[in-house]
């Protein structure tokens, strides 16, 4: 299937601080904060919303295009995507930039630091819609640079392609207007329930109002599953999917991304929007399993004898 995945390509470079912030940072000298924290090690893992989709899509055999921008640092994780049978070819290079990076530092009480350098991610990426707009079966929209979320949201509606809009992370930037009109005619509006909340206080819509300009509107809840809330004769259903078992929770960052790769391969797939989001949390399962967001695999029959576990039925 032709699938398109917008977003980002990021390098996640995780480090662990074994004592506790708490411990460094004196309340009453946050005015002049200077501090230095010793860490034990640093973890570089191959991360970003379209390069996380677009790698668990691989897993279930799919060959998605990415559409996204990467700095002069990305050779390695080209490499990786190739390797993975995922085209680089509509990444589009900047060389003054480095490929966007999270730097993401850990104490021993789960507290997190973040620094973001968006890097790249500041340019529009380019691909030739006019080329492929016949072909493609489904499209992502999914959290990168801003102009390239809004911009590719119109093409896709003026070119007839269905799209899933997933601003996630994105969504403090955006406008009530701009929003709204990327909403607006999607086939799928998916976040999570505290970016629901924010969607909400942006724009007063209600789910009744987001199911009259898209079809479906999915509502991810963690651990306790999600929401699938579609228009049915005039009114709303909504159908509560259960999060999969897992053997162990290391590592929950990405599992979002793994979940939407579930559902786009159960759309493509032909399969109906609820089993479509039980395919989804299963691969979510996997993720949150290991740490680091593309470091999770399975095969074809791993995923259906524990899908058959969880949901009792055969996912393809």
């Amino acid at each position: 299937m032709n699938i398109l995945v917008s977003g980002s390509v990021a390098y996640d470079r995780i480090m662990d601080f074994p004592g506790k912030f708490s411990d460094h940072i004196l309340p009453e000298k946050t005015h002049l904060l200077n501090v230095c924290f010793m860490i034990n090690e640093l973890k570089e893992n191959f991360g970003g919303t379209a390069g996380n989709i677009a790698y668990a899509l691989s897993l279930f055999g799919e060959t998605p295009k990415i559409i996204a921008t990467s700095g002069r640092d990305f050779e390695p994780y080209k490499k990786w995507l190739e390797d993975h049978k995922i085209s680089t070819m509509h990444i589009k290079m900047i060389e003054e930039e480095l490929t966007a990076g999270a730097y993401i530092t850990t104490d021993r009480s789960d507290n997190q630091i973040t620094a973001f350098n968006p890097g790249a991610m500041k340019y529009s990426a380019w691909f030739d819609f006019d080329a492929a707009a016949k072909e493609v079966s489904l499209a992502i929209v999914s959290p990168g640079n801003l102009d390239d979320m809004m911009q590719f949201s119109k093409i896709y509606k003026q070119k007839g392609i269905e799209y899933i809009f997933d601003p996630g992370q994105s969504l403090p930037a955006w406008s009530k207007e701009h929003l709204m009109e990327a909403i607006d005619g999607a086939k799928i509006f998916i976040c999570n329930d505290y970016e629901f909340q924010l969607t909400q206080d942006k724009t007063s819509m209600t789910s009744e109002d987001i199911i009259r300009g898209t079809d479906i509107l999915i509502i991810t809840k963690g651990e306790y599953g999600s929401a699938i809330i579609c228009g049915e004769n005039g009114t709303t259903k909504t159908y509560d999917v259960p999060a999969a078992k897992v053997s162990v929770v290391k590592d929950p960052t990405g599992a979002g991304d793994a979940y939407r790769a579930g559902l786009i391969k159960g759309l493509v797939s032909g399969k109906g929007i609820v089993h479509a989001a039980k395919i989804g949390a299963v691969c979510a399962a996997y993720a949150v399993e290991v740490y680091g967001t593309q470091n999770f695999h399975f095969t074809a029959d791993e995923f259906k004898v524990r899908f058959k576990e969880v949901f009792k039925e055969s996912p393809f």
